[in-house]
């Protein structure tokens, strides 16, 4: 049984340029955001509304990125998954790279509709991005704690994703690495 292939064109050899900028200017950002997320939450000092105000336009931009980064991926395609691997990886593979685009999509989204609930602007530079959902304290609240859970679950997923890619570059050597990498 073969993965569906959701491109409009066959399968390239390797990652496009711009896929492979996009993923890792993206993989630069999230992390940043989950750290700096951590950083908001563990501080009551001037510093917590200065890291807010990186993460918010942060947000924002990675939310613009994705689009972009998933526009491409169904354009453009991705390479095939080596044809020696068992078909429970290729399965995982599949069903960690939607989680990712999930979690990438849910983040900002969840993120801004929690700080329009507070009642608070989302300004990305001079622009102030309109509110999402109603200002109201339970909707923050439950929205705040959804934010924090899937921030877990986006961390662990980028950890299991960059095991993955280090199984790959290391231990099979099948290129799936390098096509992200150096394009190969």
């Amino acid at each position: 049984m073969s993965l569906p292939d959701y491109s409009i064109h066959q399968a390239p050899a390797r990652f496009s340029l711009l896929s492979r900028l996009l993923h890792w200017l993206m993989a630069i950002g999230i992390i940043a955001m989950l750290f700096i997320g951590v950083g908001m939450v563990a501080s009551v000092s001037e510093r917590h509304q200065w890291l807010l105000q990186i993460h918010k336009p942060l947000g924002a931009a990675l939310l613009v990125l994705v689009c972009v980064r998933l526009g491409t991926r169904l354009y453009k395609g991705a390479p095939a998954l080596p044809s020696d691997m068992p078909a429970w990886q290729r399965h995982a593979a599949l069903a960690s790279h939607i989680l990712l685009y999930a979690l990438m999509f849910a983040m900002p989204l969840i993120g801004w509709a929690m700080v329009s609930a507070g009642g608070y602007p989302v300004t990305v530079g001079s622009w102030q991005l309109p509110p999402i959902a109603p200002a109201d304290a339970a909707l923050f609240a439950w929205l705040r704690g959804a934010h924090r859970y899937l921030a877990f679950l986006l961390f662990a997923t980028v950890l299991l994703h960059l095991a993955a890619a280090l199984f790959h570059g290391w231990i099979r050597r099948d290129g799936v690495l390098q096509s992200m990498t150096r394009g190969r």
